[in-house]
């Protein structure tokens, strides 16, 4: 059984591998406790951050790139009074990183009310990020006024329908996706028919062998659908990639780290940049959680992801920004 310390950070028990006869694991950090996560043949492992082995591996890897989620850019309430330190804290990790990543992913929530100076005041602070190129995914914040124009028009001009998009880096086919149109208050996110059908298409040529990471906001896998955070077509979704080797689901939307891996399939949830939420029924509803100052650092973070040629593993890497 998983432990429990004095912060409610839910700790996997290495005395036992928590892995069925299915090969079935599941693995939760309520707060991004800094640990390197490889999957391999469909079970993962974690490390410490500070093992020399492990670290050194990483910074081989034929690619490298790190995602960031909900910097809510223009929040400004008790949790998080200043969104854009955090921010330029985040970015500094990424800078300090031994290799610079290929690019970063942004899974949503870029802004808190979809404002033109929110975007600008995100795009300014990444430009100064040590990473090749930046790739979003709207959160439903991002979309409030005009139901994803202004975000289509600055991050999605070559994609299709409402924003979703695929691309190719060093033999990992990559897949953005929108869950958060339509987003009715404690509702879970949706995909719809049309982007389905895309999704289908835009895998089928496909080899099997070929390592697939999708990203969007909302979950795609349901946590705690009281509270919304799930997608309620995302079984269909998953369907589409059950037959390909190597899956791995980066998502944010939740601002805490959760993992879970089910056959050939990672599940990741990032923990945001500006402010945390509660566990999933800690609270009378989800929100910003005000916590005391000397905390606030240690529930926010980035991802790190890696991949190794021919290992057939991506690499997991969760750092607090304390």
């Amino acid at each position: 059984m998983p432990e429990q310390n004095d912060r409610n950070i839910i700790l996997h028990d290495h005395n036992h591998d928590g892995v069925d006869r299915r090969g079935f694991l599941k693995c939760m950090a309520w707060a991004g406790a800094g640990a390197l996560c490889v999957v391999q043949g469909g079970v993962l492992k974690s490390y410490a951050l500070d093992d020399p082995f492990m670290m050194h591996k990483a910074e081989k890897n034929d690619l490298c790139f790190v995602q960031i989620s909900d910097s809510h850019m223009g929040f400004n309430k008790a949790a998080n009074p200043d969104v854009v330190a955090t921010m330029k804290i985040a970015i500094g990790k990424i800078n300090a990183m031994p290799a610079a990543p290929e690019f970063i992913l942004h899974t949503g929530d870029i802004t808190h009310l979809s404002k033109p100076s929110e975007f600008d005041t995100v795009d300014q602070l990444l430009k100064s990020a040590r990473a090749k190129d930046v790739f979003f995914v709207p959160g439903e914040h991002d979309v409030l006024e005009d139901n994803g124009q202004q975000y289509r028009e600055r991050y999605g001009k070559s994609a299709k329908g409402e924003g979703w998009y695929s691309f190719d880096k060093k033999g990992i086919h990559f897949i953005g996706l929108v869950n958060v149109l339509n987003l009715k208050a404690g509702g879970m996110g949706s995909l719809g028919p049309e982007q389905l059908e895309w999704l289908e298409d835009d895998v089928r040529h496909l080899s099997k062998s070929t390592p697939i990471v999708v990203f969007a906001h909302i979950p795609l896998w349901t946590i705690y659908p009281d509270w919304g955070w799930g997608t309620e077509d995302s079984a269909q979704a998953l369907s589409y990639l059950k037959h390909f080797g190597s899956v791995t689901v980066l998502n944010g939307h939740i601002h805490q780290t959760m993992q879970k891996v089910e056959g050939n399939i990672t599940f990741h949830t990032a923990t945001s940049t500006a402010f945390p939420q509660p566990h999933p029924g800690a609270a009378p509803s989800p929100g910003p959680m005000k916590v005391p100052a000397d905390q606030l650092r240690s529930l926010l973070g980035v991802t790190d992801v890696n991949y190794v040629r021919k290992r057939h593993a991506l690499a997991l890497i969760d750092s607090t920004l304390e």
